[in-house]
């Protein structure tokens, strides 16, 4: 079981480590898609949450204190989410299924991180 713990473990750390290279190497588009979602310092935000989500991802993946690692995704997750893909406030339809599509997925992922949380202290 701890293998296919740490398999699992890897697979949604990389996927925050990936995303928050990402969010650090495409800093100007991203910082133009939060100022559009009205964040509070659009180029600071994307620069903050790329760190947290690479600081979460790598614990998480390398086992280096895991429960750190999912604990800042939980907060990127329960804060990012509902700021960013906002699918209520749409009009357009397409644009309203884009971002039920990732806020479905951020729930998700969300749930995955929980349950790493608590798979740290069930062991």
């Amino acid at each position: 079981m701890r293998l296919i713990y740490g398999l699992g473990r890897l697979v949604v750390g990389g996927f925050f480590l990936y995303n928050g290279l990402n969010h650090l190497t495409h800093v100007d588009a991203m910082e133009g898609y939060a100022a559009s979602k009205n964040t509070p310092s659009p180029r600071f935000d994307v620069e903050a949450t790329g760190t947290l989500l690479v600081a979460s991802g790598a614990s998480m993946a390398l086992g280096i204190k895991p429960a750190l690692g999912a604990l800042g995704a939980i907060a990127f997750l329960v804060a990012v989410t509902p700021m960013m893909h906002d699918f209520w406030a749409q009009t357009d339809p397409q644009q309203k299924q884009n971002e039920m599509v990732n806020f479905s997925k951020n729930v998700a992922l969300l749930g995955a991180t929980v349950a790493l949380f608590g798979a740290e202290f069930d062991a």
